[in-house]
């Protein structure tokens, strides 16, 4: 598995990206919906990573620096084909090395509160993340679930 950073231009992860924004928004409630598009995503505070075996794409991640040591995740994103095969664990790995190497701390998240959403929420239970307070920006909402993993350097 190798890992491209940046990389928006490519028509995969320009097409995977314009997906997941379109499954997200449909399946969340206007107003809970926190998912970036390609232009959130190319904001300075943010760092992108597509992962690739050969020249397909395995998925993409996002992680946005809050402080010089609390980081969140934004856009994690399978491919159809990679799914169900042990991929997410594979890309929420690569995404928390990228955050040791860059000095994080803390990384959170907030994914939805809808049954949509179980499949992600196991997925970073697996991963040890824990449900959390809202933090940064957000606020209390029936809609999201907030959590979050102490990471040792």
């Amino acid at each position: 598995m190798k890992s491209l950073e940046g990389n928006f231009d490519n028509p995969k992860v320009d097409e995977l990206l314009k997906k997941h924004f379109i499954e997200l928004r449909s399946v969340s409630p206007e107003g809970s919906t926190h998912v970036l598009d390609i232009k959130g995503l190319k904001d300075s505070s943010i760092k992108f990573w597509s992962l690739w075996e050969n020249d397909e794409l395995i998925g993409c991640g996002a992680l946005k620096f809050l402080n010089d040591e609390h980081g969140e995740f934004k856009s994690i994103r399978l491919a159809e084909k990679f799914r169900r095969k042990g991929n997410g664990i594979k890309i929420i790995k690569h995404l928390i090395d990228e955050a040791k190497k860059l000095s994080i701390k803390k990384i959170s998240l907030e994914t939805g509160a809808g049954e949509f959403f179980k499949p992600a929420r196991e997925l970073f239970v697996l991963c040890g993340f824990k449900v959390c307070k809202p933090f940064a920006h957000y606020k209390e909402d029936i809609n999201s679930v907030y959590m979050d993993l102490t990471i040792n350097n």
